[in-house]
């Protein structure tokens, strides 16, 4: 028997190697293998465990079962001047955006800014791994992404959005990224709360509520219930721009509307995302950097203050549970 809190230190190759070739054995192109795994290389390289090869089973179950394509080229929809559509046609959010990048990039450049929306795709994991590649070329990056809904309205009991993460990346003007975040608009991800069921651990107070809308810390009753929005009805607020974004404007379906993003079986994700890409000197030249610069100075100069995503450190190799090890070789 496997200790499931055994640790072993694998390379970030490792990872990203195997996660390449499970892909493949079940279904998924050459190319669109690539544009995950180096996903889900930067989440474990981060210690973002819950986008990384904790979704790894049930990409390769959802390719086996058809609940994801991952043999489709996504269809480039170019709408406005300003704006692009990328159709992933039921296949990964990542490959759809990989797809989608270049065009939107030329578009920026041209207008001083871009909309680019993602339909019809899978969930699309860490959100933020994808405004962080709009910064690494010297744009500011924003985006949003709904979910299967977890998420109940302020007095409420029956949940009707998901954790609609919003992220943002914004570029060093040296090249790189000054700060960067990609936070979910509930109190919590969900994948959190399965992870505490699965350790048989406690989740605190104001992360969920169950059916009856108690609050709990049992994570199994959370799970039958509601998470909460960080902030109450604050929170709330933002998810719902989350789901107008990411959901309406690209014509993707309702959180509603989304069964559980790791099951097996089941219509598609459909789900949406939408990138604004805006060039940090169409409004004020290199003003924008001076003011970037006073921003950091005065969290810096405050002792054990940072802006968000400054203390990023990729560690390679990385720890990770044995247990999760050798799922990940019996998919190869």
């Amino acid at each position: 028997m496997i200790d499931a809190n055994q640790k072993i230190t694998v390379s970030l190759a490792e990872i990203e190697r195997n996660t390449f070739k499970a892909l493949v054995k079940h279904g998924a192109h050459d190319w669109v293998a690539k544009e995950v795994s180096k996903a889900v290389r930067l989440a474990e390289a981060t210690g973002n465990l819950i986008c990384g090869l904790y979704y790894l089973e049930s990409y390769c179950n959802q390719l086996s079962s058809g609940r994801v394509k991952g043999n489709v080229e996504p269809e480039i929809i170019e709408t406005k001047p300003g704006a692009v559509l990328v159709d992933a046609k039921f296949g990964f959010a990542q490959a759809a955006f990989h797809r989608g990048l270049p065009y939107a990039l030329n578009k920026v450049k041209k207008n001083g800014i871009c909309l680019l929306g993602i339909s019809r795709a899978h969930t699309c994991t860490s959100l933020g791994y994808f405004t962080r590649q709009i910064a690494e070329n010297n744009f500011i990056g924003i985006g949003f992404a709904n979910a299967s809904s977890v998420v109940a309205p302020p007095n409420g009991i029956r949940p009707v959005l998901g954790t609609n993460p919003i992220a943002m990346s914004v570029p060093k003007k040296s090249g790189g990224i000054e700060f960067q975040f990609d936070q979910s608009t509930s109190a919590v991800a969900l994948g959190k709360i399965t992870k505490a069921k699965g350790a048989g651990e406690e989740i605190p107070f104001g992360w969920a509520v169950d059916s009856e809308g108690n609050p709990t810390t049992d994570p199994s009753e959370a799970l039958k219930g509601s998470l909460l929005s960080t902030g109450g009805y604050k929170g709330w607020g933002f998810g719902l721009m989350v789901e107008v974004m990411a959901a309406a404007l690209t014509g993707s379906v309702n959180s509603l509307d989304v069964k559980g993003l790791k099951e097996s079986d089941g219509p598609p994700h459909d789900l949406g995302q939408t990138y604004i890409l805006i060039d940090p000197s169409v409004l004020s030249g290199d003003q924008f950097w001076e003011r970037i610069k006073r921003l950091r100075i005065a969290v810096e100069e405050q002792e054990g203050a940072r802006l968000p995503g400054t203390a990023e450190v990729l560690k390679d190799p990385v720890n990770i549970d044995k247990s999760t090890w050798t799922k990940v070789l019996s998919l190869t």
